[in-house]
């Protein structure tokens, strides 16, 4: 954030606006231009009609006739009535090579039932015309082939389905997937746990969704309540993290030697593995539930003073939404425009995956697709893409924040303000500002994708580095994570800055730096207390979400293990928590930097009045009486002992 001029900034809040950082713009353009020609090439090479048709293991595409790859004796094969891929072996996944390790056939039909024999597959073949062995393999010679248990399937074969738009047949039965995820935890010494967890979440699948709709309402609900109840939020949603802890913590204890009695050696023995399960579970999270409500209440008695002065703060933000409303959908805009670029990065990223020149594999014989030379670096352009944008788009959404609540704190008239400031701001940013984000964006790309490689490297180096190595590594991780996270909050005020004053983005951090620097102590007291009456608020709602989910699966205890559910219903509400809650914390931290200006370059006089709300003064001299008083008691006390001390000696 090197400065620009030494020149003294002259702050002018929304009377003049103009294009910033048009030479960032320009080139995450031609960025841009560039994924768009990766897309491109993969469609043009067919890899595209490669990813949605499927093919098999000897270069062939399903559903059309193909060309002769030398080399490959049962490649350049009609596979127009052919439409579906097929695998031998569906069940055998190759964790580390991220694939199905298992011979692919194009079939016209996937099988629908069980088949037990070759003699099954023999009659499948002459019923539906779907020949399920190697194309060298004729049906009548299925039952005795000397090669057939490489070019058969294993039997018994699966009934499986296709594919929505994808051509692949997967076994429709739920055994096969959980010896998918019996490969990732390879900790788990006896399997059957993980059928039953896998199980337990096909079961409960609807409660699943439920609760994370749930989860979501209440964060509406939340929402409401700082808009209009601001007063007494702080205290209420602290009562009730308090009495939600406690009591939550009691029902789990509860519960734990609720099942603890209903353990019985009578009970059949799926069921006895299940409340076995569900009992260990009970134990863990009631230990934890315990931890974690200790360490609560001990962080709320020592900040008890300090939650007192977020009353005010809250009352002012809570303002700012009752005239902008759809400051709560951001998310949902947000959350939308980042699952449609993830879903386009995915999608291309597997046409990259299936693009590039046939190449026989020297171990099985079998055709795979490889990009060999500079084309193996489009791969890399694309990882890139997906952090500069997924951070270009968040970055969007701050400034699209803080542009409405610039217009709102600096319009003394709020009768004379747009009819839809939001939309107000994602035009000023559209048409004035999209380089600074960018700039922005592109800079916490710069630390991330090291912090992400590391990251990587540590994962993939687990067990094998020494001790020196592994700790400098995690250091290296930790610090980049910190820089990110210090640049994320200046990016958000140089943001703010822009906003304000219409200035490029150096300039913008850097006067916003200076402003913070001045208010050290107000921006450390408004931080430490808002982020922790926030942090209450996603407590609050992952602790409702949980305990909603508890009581559902209690009517599913003897056919469902509660592990995989629970955990995922309480990170999604914690997600959702976090998404709508962001939006206020924004809201709040470009209040603040308003206010600092304004205090800064306004005292009340005429010509020079104050912007401000009157409650929002209020706090910020709440905060600093407080400051000084705990400074005065520290200074007495600090007398106090050098009295005593002096007169011991």
């Amino acid at each position: 954030y090197r400065c620009c001029s030494s020149k003294p900034r002259e702050w002018k809040p929304l009377e003049q606006r103009k294009c910033t950082d048009i030479p960032w713009l320009l080139l995450f353009i031609l960025f841009n231009v560039g994924m768009l020609c990766i897309c491109g090439f993969a469609i043009a090479t067919g890899a595209a009609s490669r990813l949605i048709s499927g093919y098999d293991s000897y270069g062939n595409t399903c559903g059309q006739k193909n060309g002769k790859i030398p080399g490959i004796e049962l490649s350049g094969r009609d596979h127009t009535s052919r439409k579906y891929v097929f695998f031998l072996d569906p069940c055998n996944i190759d964790v580390l090579g991220r694939k199905i390790k298992s011979v692919a056939l194009c079939v016209s039909k996937c099988p629908d039932t069980e088949l037990k024999t070759y003699e099954d597959l023999r009659n499948f073949s002459a019923v539906y015309g779907s020949d399920l062995c190697s194309y060298d393999v004729q049906p009548d010679t299925y039952s005795s082939h000397s090669n057939r248990a490489t070019k058969c399937p294993t039997l018994p074969v699966h009934p499986s389905a296709s594919l929505p738009v994808f051509h692949r047949c997967m076994p429709v039965d739920i055994s096969c997937y959980a010896r998918f995820a019996e490969a990732f935890i390879t900790f788990v010494s006896d399997n059957s746990v993980v059928h039953r967890v896998i199980a337990g979440v096909m079961t409960s699948k609807e409660i699943i969704m439920g609760l994370c709709l749930l989860a979501l309402v209440l964060s509406l609900i939340l929402m409401v309540v700082i808009r209009y109840i601001s007063v007494v939020l702080v205290w209420i949603l602290t009562a009730v993290v308090v009495v939600g802890s406690i009591g939550g913590t009691g029902i789990l204890w509860w519960l734990y030697v609720d099942h603890s009695k209903s353990v019985n050696a009578t009970l059949p023995a799926l069921e006895l593995e299940v409340a076995k399960d569900n009992q260990k579970a009970l134990l863990i999270y009631s230990i934890a539930a315990t931890v974690f409500t200790v360490i609560l209440l001990l962080l709320l008695f020592f900040m008890r003073k300090r939650v007192a002065l977020t009353i005010a703060l809250f009352h002012v933000a809570g303002k700012v939404f009752t005239h902008l409303p759809l400051l709560a959908l951001q998310p949902f805009w947000t959350f939308l425009t980042l699952m449609l670029f993830w879903v386009y990065w995915i999608t291309v990223l597997l046409f990259l995956g299936s693009a590039g020149s046939p190449v026989q594999n020297n171990q099985t014989g079998l055709v795979e697709f490889r990009m060999d030379g500079p084309l193996q670096y489009m791969v890399w352009y694309h990882a890139v893409g997906l952090v500069w944008i997924s951070e270009f788009i968040l970055a969007c959404q701050q400034m699209t924040v803080a542009g409405a609540v610039v217009t709102y704190y600096f319009t003394r008239d709020k009768s004379q303000m747009p009819f839809t400031p939001i939309v107000s701001s994602v035009l000023r940013l559209m048409r004035y500002h999209l380089g600074t984000v960018v700039k922005g964006a592109f800079i916490i790309t710069l630390v991330e994708i090291p912090r992400l490689i590391l990251t990587y490297i540590h994962s993939q180096l687990k067990g094998r580095e020494n001790a020196c190595a592994r700790c400098m590594l995690k250091a290296c991780i930790c610090c980049l994570w910190c820089l990110e996270k210090c640049l994320a909050y200046l990016n958000m005020n140089a943001y703010t800055a822009t906003a304000i004053n219409s200035t490029n983005f150096c300039t913008s951090a850097r006067d916003a730096f200076f402003i913070l620097v001045e208010n050290a102590l107000r921006v450390a007291a408004i931080n430490s207390v808002g982020d922790f009456v926030l942090f209450l608020g996603k407590v609050l709602i992952v602790s409702c979400t949980a305990f909603a989910g508890i009581l559902s699966l209690n009517y599913q205890r003897e056919y469902t293990v509660w592990v995989l559910p629970l955990i995922i219903v309480c990170v999604f509400s914690f997600l959702v928590a976090h998404c709508f809650l962001s939006i206020f914390e924004i809201v709040v931290d470009v209040l603040f930097l308003c206010f600092a200006i304004d205090t800064k370059y306004n005292d009340g006089s005429p010509g020079r009045e104050y912007y401000m709300d009157k409650a929002l003064m209020e706090f910020v001299e709440n905060t600093r009486k407080a400051t000084e008083r705990y400074g005065k008691v520290e200074a007495e006390s600090r007398e106090m002992k050098s009295m005593t001390g002096g007169t011991l000696t």
